[in-house]
């Protein structure tokens, strides 16, 4: 255990401090999942999974409030697993490292999991915190929530019997969600022409590394810089007075991650390596400029890279850089009904080498279904303009907001009670199981709530410690509101 256990309340610090140590990335929650079972088996409760790995654990009202409504709560039990390429980390095996910065915590060089451990650990601790008032509960963790909600979307049936449900995967402290966008990916893969790398060539690997990245849902309207276009953008300034042939390029991981960082090893005549040089650090300098105040430690490396046999040719290298230059990234419309709410975005969000492939992920959301067909369209029609084949996903429902929930009107009540003002209001742009458990089981009334969780899905990820006493002092009133 380390010092997060002493934070407060330590109910549910400790759970999270613990939390710390399991691997939980997507579609590796096993260990996670078979904690949670231990905790259920451990306080005598009831549990159940499901063909895909989602828990719930019934808990019995307490004395008097024993055929009070079910409440559902609900959190998943993955998280993004994002680390720096300078950082020694394995997911797979080492705990996350926890520091406080002022009044936050957050980890050392890699993602923390605030999102959403922190609903996890409140879940856990109203498992065994025998100070908390309630009716009966079933606590819903879900499976593999960031790589596309497929545990919501695999719910088996009858795993919940509540019809209100409160969703612990808000990021945003004295703010209720009551809606949020659906979403959907577009992979496509490019054949590559290769050649062989003539005599008398240097090989150079620019890194373009240093920015903020963040969610692709939450973080979009915030104009930081992809990392992948941003290199692509300079190097093809620079093709026009120094040639050169892509070997390599990589940038970006995940479907709901900004790219932070991208590599491109490239080709030239050794003649021109420092020409190269010079003219790619003075148009990433102009570009720096340019997005200065959202990436302000954004940095370039250029270094001499290893031995190679192949490159791209010359019509291969150009159609490589024209297509992630032509493909859409960032807010593409806001909202017409709600204000400052981003309603149409899409994310480049990675982009590799592969078998002989480029291989592009492209992650699109919209609270408008008719807008992300458009935009899928759109990114389609570029990628079949290259030559690119396109396979496209099911994707995820968007949750309609009703502002008359019989839920929401009791939770602004409460918090209230509990802070003295009343709670903003919103939908979010990103995706939310809401959506899909909604489509599941209608007519579920819901909301989402949560503590101040800031820069997601980086490794700027930090949660902000009072703010999760806060939450938690929330919910425990809520209950006991819940159990009446």
């Amino acid at each position: 255990m380390t010092f997060v256990s002493d934070l407060e309340p330590k109910v549910l610090w400790r759970y999270f401090d613990t939390i710390l140590t399991i691997p939980r990335g997507s579609k590796k929650e096993d260990q996670m999942r078979e904690f949670v079972v231990g905790e259920a088996k451990k306080h005598g409760l009831e549990y159940k999974t499901d063909a895909i790995g989602n828990v719930v654990v019934r808990k019995p009202g307490t004395p008097g409030h024993e055929k009070a409504p079910i409440t559902i709560l609900q959190a998943h039990l993955d998280m993004v697993n994002e680390k720096n390429s300078d950082v020694d980390h394995d997911f797979d095996k080492d705990p996350i490292k926890p520091q406080i910065d002022g009044d936050y915590l957050k980890a050392t060089g890699t993602t923390l999991g605030s999102d959403n451990g922190i609903g996890v650990a409140a879940m856990l601790a109203l498992i065994e915190d025998k100070n908390v008032e309630h009716g009966p509960l079933e606590l819903l963790f879900t499976i593999d929530e960031e790589t596309g909600l497929t545990g919501a979307g695999e719910l088996g049936p009858g795993m919940v019997e509540g019809k209100r449900l409160l969703n612990l995967d808000t990021e945003e402290e004295g703010i209720f969600y009551i809606g949020c966008a659906g979403g959907a990916d577009s992979n496509f893969s490019l054949p590559l022409t290769t050649t062989g790398v003539p005599s008398g060539s240097a090989a150079v690997q620019a890194k373009l590394f240093g920015l903020k990245g963040g969610h692709s849902g939450c973080d979009i309207h915030l104009q930081r810089g992809n990392a992948t276009k941003l290199l692509v953008r300079a190097l093809q300034k620079v093709q026009k007075s120094v040639p050169f042939n892509i070997a390599h390029i990589q940038g970006g991981n995940l479907h709901n991650a900004i790219p932070r960082e991208a590599f491109v090893t490239v080709v030239l005549a050794s003649a021109k390596k420092d020409d190269f040089v010079k003219k790619l650090k003075a148009e990433m300098a102009t570009i720096h400029d340019e997005f200065r105040p959202a990436e302000p430690d954004m940095k370039l490396d250029v270094n001499a890279a290893g031995a190679t046999k192949e490159m791209l040719d010359d019509a291969t290298t150009a159609k490589v850089m024209n297509l992630i230059t032509g493909l859409p990234h960032g807010v593409l419309s806001m909202s017409y009904d709600i204000p400052e709410l981003v309603e149409t975005s899409t994310n480049l969000a990675a982009v590799k080498q592969e078998n002989g492939e480029l291989k592009v992920l492209m992650s699109s959301r919209s609270s408008v279904d008719s807008a992300i067909h458009a935009t899928r369209r759109r990114i389609r029609s570029i990628a079949e303009l290259a030559g690119a084949s396109v396979e496209e996903g099911n994707g995820y429902p968007g949750w309609k907001p009703d502002v008359h929930s019989p839920l929401l009107a009791l939770m602004k009540d409460v918090h209230k009670k509990v802070t003295g003002h009343e709670p903003e209001v919103k939908a979010v742009h990103a995706g939310l199981e809401c959506g899909i458990i909604g489509e599941k089981y209608p007519g579920m009334d819901m909301i989402s709530i949560g503590p101040q969780i800031e820069f997601p899905h980086s490794p700027d990820e930090r949660v902000k410690i009072h703010t999760v006493k806060d939450f938690y002092d929330l919910l425990v009133v809520a209950l006991k509101e819940l159990a009446k």
